[in-house]
Formats: structure tokens, sequence, C-alpha cells
């Protein structure tokens, strides 16, 4: 006897699966297309000096870490621009001079020597990318429980649902009509 789960339900799990990949992926590629942003902004940039104005540390309370954020400042054809970059692997001491190539078709846009782009980038693919593992864990489980298993026929359990468990011993009766339901350690339902 074979036990077949509706097809739809199959289907949903492995469309689960591959969606929850898709937003796996999505931040990784996200991080690429960054990385290769910040080599061309190096490339094609207008060089300018941007200093650290101020750094600020802000408290994400009980559900996530603190997070640092620099604010610089800078001047690119005569006008000040002020921006933000996060700190993730550096964070330099307000009053830092540092070294940025400044896109020129965005003065807002910018990459600093340490390689870190201007604004914080990529926050909602990271979210997403989070929400593609749950979804992808979540759909390969559901999957692979609803593939087909091959049951004996001889197999009482198959048939009665919600009967997993061995069946137990009936009791049966003595002598004077009581029941007598087994043995353990000690001895039950013994006359005196």
């Amino acid at each position: 006897m074979i036990v077949r789960r509706p097809l739809w339900l199959v289907l949903a799990s492995a469309l689960l699966a591959v969606a929850g990949a898709a937003l796996l992926w999505l931040p990784f590629h996200t991080q690429t297309a960054l990385d290769d942003w910040g080599v061309t902004l190096r490339e094609r940039g207008t060089p300018a000096r941007a200093t650290v104005v101020d750094q600020v540390t802000e408290s994400g309370g009980n559900r996530s870490s603190s997070s640092r954020t620099m604010y610089f400042s800078y001047v690119v054809d005569g006008r000040t621009h002020s921006q933000e970059v996060p700190c993730f692997e550096v964070c330099r001491a307000a009053g830092t001079e540092v070294p940025i190539w400044v896109n020129p078709a965005d003065p807002g846009d910018f990459v600093t020597d340490f390689g870190q782009l201007s604004g914080h980038r990529g926050r909602v693919q990271g979210v997403l990318g989070v929400v593609g593992l749950a979804a992808l864990g979540t759909g390969v489980v559901l999957t692979l429980s609803r593939i087909r298993r091959a049951v004996r026929p001889d197999d009482d359990r198959a048939a009665r649902p919600g009967r997993d468990r061995a069946a137990r011993p009936r009791p049966v009766p003595v002598g004077d009509g009581r029941v007598h339901t087994g043995r353990g350690k000690r001895k039950r339902n013994v006359r005196r």
C-alpha cells in the first residue's frame, strides 16, 4: 500500500523551498554587486578627502545589537556634502580625515579607502535573506515529509491511523470475576 499525499501540497512545499533559495541568494548577489560598484568608484570616481564629523552608537535594545555610524563631511566642486557610513569593520574617530572617491553623477555616493560605501545599503536584502533561509528550511522539510513512502501490506498500523502504539494486552478475568492485569515489580490484585 502506498500512502499518497495531495499533489498540491507537494508542489506548494517545493515552491516554498525554491522561493526561499531565491531570497537567500539575494543578499549574496547584492553584496557582490556592491563590491563591484566600490571597485568602479575607485577607478572612475572623483578623489576627495572627507572628515569624520561625528560617530554615533545606537542601542539595539533587547532584540538586536547596537549599531555604529560615522558621519562624513566633504567638499566636491566647491559644495559641501554630508553623508553617513555604517561602521562594520572600520570605525574612525571624529576629526579623522579619510580618502574617498565620489561618484561624479551623484555626490552623495562614494567609497572610502577602507572599502565601505556611503549610506546603509543592503539592509532590506539582508532581512529578505533571513526570511529566505526560514522559507527554504521549511520548504525542504515539508517537501521531504510529503514524499510517498511504501508501507508493507501486512502492516496493520497503516490501515488504522492514530494506532501507532503497540497493542496492549487485554485484561483477562480470573476465577472470581476480577480482572488480572499482569505483574510488575509488585503483585497486583492478590487475595489475602
